[in-house]
């Protein structure tokens, strides 16, 4: 039966119809509440939390009144997810409909056709349906129930996933019909939620604001490290369960779900860049778990209702705290336990920042702020779940977390730093506010590059004044004022650090500053994870045994140490123990003709080792790589050999040059042999070939780090940096 007004219903039949459509005996926090104001023809703006029912709040009211509701909605998963749950609330399969573009002309018309009858009750529409001419016709001949508009945050430019044709959505529903509306959002900061209500013009709705606490999600923030073993590792202790791993771009989607299938893992890719019957047929696929991992993009989102997700991992960090917040929020929605892991490098915000530049001045100090508060989330001491909560404008005391982030679990060490920060501000200032934060770090601990050198005469003064401390001490204390907006970095000088008015005053007058030190994370789940970083092998006394042998080695041969193999090597030779040249020859960074070349001595000192201590190997995790990597391989000797210019390498697998120069290095660093000559021909002369080549003869580790801090970007960019240690490595090394 239809019911226009909450005066012609009371509660009784409310509950009568959630338990006979629904089968619920009673309703969740302000749901019933919500949906009284809905059908008293009044507006809501509601905020509630992924998993706390906010499609009930319209659902249960469409059913009730006349007419039909039309619910406009970003995410066509989330659209056909949500009519196929009701149709299976009902013996009704008109009760829902979606209208949108992957609709042929038959099936909109049925649509349309099922709407007039009065069989639809709700309709499932994109704003780029509504806009069309001949739709808004259409409804301004049949009755509207209400407007009810999900993922609402969309409309705020202040919000996480702002897209400009929601800005319009007033004017288009002052086109088809005057009904009430109601916002929906599990994402909104107090600035978020008066942008969408006043864009909408709702400012007199009833604001509902559910608790943004999930009790049952454990926070938890990891440096990025090694992560594609970490990832391997952490789904297989997760075997049969339902995950989400999340990653920025699509080719990352690509990669990380290939790598993860070709390791034994039921893992499938989502993107909007898959056509749509893939799309769906690998939604499917999770929904109806014949997939274990859906490994998806941040920015399209996945409207894929459900509940028994039990962990979601961001592989990279999201560009903002509400767009966090939401893609963990798909965890643990039938109640059970969620763990939500973020891989964490600053690296990656770097990223996002480079993102900004050449945007709108406006546009730039937005993301500039929602970055700033993900760095502050990540690298917080705090609470991770009273932050996020205080984030959204709810008070929450430490003590209810009940250990369920990390940093409540295992706290991060913290001691005070005012005298460091004070004397980080202050270098800052000396050196005329001209540098990023790598060369600040680098002056406090004393080390130059070519840029410092430039201008050493002023800042002598200072240089060094931080050496007690290491330059990853410095590179926090940075970041730790940054996020307290000590000082900012201007995007448009591509990141060179400038000291704010708080931080003329802090100079001014010190006040305390408490400093947090990172975890350590050499577990996961009490199992060792490789990190591939120096100092991080599993066994430290066969490493430092290797570490000898390469250094004997190398100066028997007349070598830097690094030529014969990586550090990352060793580290996996001490975590892996290989005793064969084919085992040798799978480590990372070694290759067939290394493994020969160098291995012979390394393989019986492993074994030595292994029969003296009784070892018992055990390879826990085998990496596989994805399979067309050597058909690459094959391709890029072949074509360098035919003197093909980079360019035209890279056109021909669909690489960036990044990724070619990456794909290079892996070929030349496992042994094997190439040919640079015809393109370093034309990138300089033999003299300035010569420079770097007996720069990096002078190098403990010959890597592409020293090689930028020694010269100048006027002398050598660093794609000339990185083309000419790889002949370095080729010619002496292999």
């Amino acid at each position: 039966m239809d019911i226009k007004t909450s005066k012609s219903i009371n509660t009784d039949i409310l509950h009568e119809n959630l338990k006979k459509v629904f089968g619920f005996n009673n309703f969740r926090g302000k749901q019933e509440e919500i949906i009284l104001n809905l059908l008293a023809g009044n507006d809501s703006m509601v905020i509630m939390p992924t998993g706390g029912g906010k499609s009930m709040c319209y659902q249960l009211p469409a059913l009730l009144s006349e007419g039909v509701a039309i619910v406009i909605s970003p995410l066509i998963a989330l659209m056909k997810n949500q009519v196929d749950a009701l149709r299976g609330f009902s013996d009704n399969d008109s009760i829902a409909h979606v209208l949108n573009s992957s609709l042929s002309k038959t099936q909109a018309t049925q649509v349309k056709e099922d709407i007039t009858n009065g069989k639809t009750k709700l309709l499932y529409v994109a704003p780029e349906s509504l806009i069309k001419e001949e739709n808004i016709a259409f409804f301004n001949k049949n009755k509207i129930s209400f407007f009810a508009i999900d993922e609402a945050h969309c409309i705020s430019e202040w919000g996480h996933d702002f897209r400009p044709e929601y800005r319009k959505l007033r004017q288009i529903i002052n086109n088809i019909a005057t009904a009430p509306v109601i916002a929906l959002t599990a994402t909104a900061t107090p600035k978020v939620r008066l942008d969408i209500m006043k864009n909408l013009r709702i400012e007199n709705a009833k604001l509902y604001l559910d608790s943004f606490n999930r009790k049952n999600l454990f926070y938890e923030i990891r440096p990025k490290q090694d992560i594609v073993k970490q990832l391997i590792t952490y789904v297989n202790q997760r075997k049969g369960e339902s995950g989400i791993v999340y990653c920025l771009s699509r080719k990352k989607v690509e990669e990380i779900a290939e790598v993860l299938q070709i390791n034994g893992i039921k893992a499938l890719p989502y993107h909007a860049g898959l056509e749509t019957k893939k799309r769906v047929a690998h939604q499917d696929a999770f929904l109806m778990e014949d997939c274990d991992v859906i490994v998806a993009t941040i920015a399209f989102g996945m409207g894929i209702d459900k509940p028994d997700i039990r962990f979601v991992i961001h592989h990279d960090i999201p560009k903002s705290l509400e767009g966090y917040y939401q893609e963990t929020g798909r965890a643990g929605r039938d109640g059970g336990k969620g763990d939500l892991i973020t891989f964490y490098d600053y690296k990656d915000i770097e990223k996002l920042e480079k993102f900004l530049q050449g945007k709108p001045i406006a546009e730039q100090e937005i993301g500039r702020l929602l970055i700033m508060e993900t760095i502050a989330f990540s690298e917080t001491s705090m609470c991770r779940r009273k932050y996020i909560l205080h984030y959204f404008g709810e008070e929450f005391a430490s003590s209810d977390c009940n250990q369920m982030c990390d940093n409540c679990k295992n706290p991060k060490p913290t001691s005070e730093g005012k005298i460091e920060v004070k004397k980080l501000l202050e270098v800052i200032v000396e050196c005329k506010q001209r540098f990023k934060p790598k060369e600040i770090a680098k002056i406090m601990i004393g080390e130059s590059n070519s840029l410092i050198k430039q201008h050493m005469s002023q800042i002598s003064h200072v240089f060094g004044s931080g050496k007690e401390k290491s330059i990853q001490f410095w590179h926090s204390i940075i970041r730790q004022v940054y996020v307290k907006q000590l000082i900012t970095k201007e995007i448009e000088s591509y990141g060179v650090l400038k000291i704010r008015d708080k931080g003329i005053d802090f100079i001014k007058s010190p006040k305390s500053f408490m400093i947090t030190e990172d975890h350590d994370y050499n577990e996961l789940n009490d199992q060792k994870i490789i990190t591939n970083q120096k100092g991080q092998a599993l066994d430290n006394k066969l490493y430092a045994i290797l570490k000898d042998l390469r250094k004997q080695q190398a100066k028997a041969i007349g070598l830097p140490p690094s030529i014969l193999f990586m550090e990352p090597s060793l580290i996996d030779m001490a975590n892996q123990y290989p005793i064969t040249f084919e085992e040798l020859a799978q480590i990372q960074g070694v290759g067939v003709s290394k493994a020969k070349k160098y291995g012979q001595e390394f393989i019986e000192v492993i074994k030595e080792y292994v029969e003296e201590n009784e070892i018992e190997r055990a390879v826990d995790i085998v990496v596989r790589t994805v399979a067309n990597k050597k058909n690459n391989k094959i391709y890029i000797i072949q074509s360098l050999d035919k003197k093909m210019n980079l360019d035209d390498i890279a056109r021909g697998k669909t690489l960036t040059i990044d990724e070619l120069l990456s794909e290079i290095e892996n070929i030349v660093e496992s042994g094997t042999k190439i040919n640079l000559s015809h393109i370093i021909d034309e990138m300089m002369d033999e003299e300035e070939l010569n420079e770097i080549h007996d720069f990096f003869k002078t190098t403990e580790n010959f890597s592409f780090d020293e090689a930028r801090q020694e010269f100048d970007e006027d002398e050598f960019n660093d794609d000339e940096i990185r083309i000419l240690r790889i002949d370095f490595i080729s010619k002496v090394g292999n």
